[in-house]
């Protein structure tokens, strides 16, 4: 199976930096974005990620980790949060987080999961629900350099209002550079739905997929049984493992917390 880096690591200690919220964005009823303002902060790559650290009046701290969506060619740096009800961090993040406040963090972290336009394609991205934060940075790096490396996302959220930064996509999509965005919904569809209507599996990675003769650079990002079944799937289909990037998320993720 391909590697996993959750973590990512190595270089030098990083230090605890003062955050501050320039602009809250809505991207759906459950999730939102965090337009920060970092000083000092270091440039980071798309695919990288950073903690998050809040701490209370008692002094009490919680902390967790976020993939970061905006491209290093952004002026300032974006998070996308998915509120998790009985989490210590993200209902703070996703639901009360105003421009003005400050909260720490540390960063970028992670050299794995990175993708930047010097690394060549073709480029499939998979994601599920939030995991495609990282995988947007990438596309938004992509876009910035006006690249047109071959591009394919394939993206699963649970309906039509759970497709995080649609209108974006839609936007990316029709400038006709070689990047194409289908999505597949697991439970409820429009009427006149004509994308995919289950969970990511091998069949429709076969069908919908970029082939393994065209080796393309593969990220993956989700849930940790749609990596899982992806990636496991991709070798099967005859793609190379050591082409094949995984990051996931849940009770045990590191890079989408709670």
């Amino acid at each position: 199976m391909p590697e996993t880096d959750e973590r990512g690591g190595g270089g030098p200690r990083l230090l605890w930096r003062t955050a501050q919220v320039r602009e809250a964005i809505d991207e759906t009823p459950r999730v939102r974005s965090l337009v920060l303002d970092v000083p000092g902060w270091t440039p980071h790559r798309p695919g990288q990620h950073v903690d998050v650290r809040l701490t209370a009046e008692d002094g009490y701290q919680a902390q967790r980790s976020y993939s970061i969506a905006s491209p290093p060619e952004a002026r300032h740096l974006v998070i996308t949060v998915e509120r998790i009800d009985d989490g210590e961090v993200s209902p703070y993040l996703a639901s009360e987080a105003r421009a003005g406040d400050r909260f720490e963090i540390r960063g970028p972290i992670g050299g794995y999961f990175v993708w930047t336009e010097a690394l060549g394609g073709p480029l499939f991205l998979i994601a599920g629900g939030s995991g495609i934060a990282p995988l947007m940075a990438m596309l938004r790096h992509r876009a910035a350099r006006a690249s047109k490396v071959p591009a394919l996302l394939l993206n699963s959220a649970r309906s039509v209002e759970d497709i995080i930064y649609r209108e974006e996509l839609e936007r990316l999509a029709s400038r006709d550079d070689g990047l194409e965005v289908v999505h597949t919904l697991t439970r409820r569809r429009p009427a006149g739905w004509t994308g995919g209507t289950r969970r990511i599996d091998r069949d429709m990675l076969a069908e919908l997929g970029i082939p393994a003769t065209e080796r393309p650079r593969v990220y993956i990002c989700g849930p940790t049984p749609l990596v899982e079944e992806a990636a496991k799937s991709l070798v099967a289909l005859g793609h190379d493992a050591s082409l094949i990037k995984t990051e996931r998320f849940g009770p045990t993720g590191a890079t989408h917390g709670s």
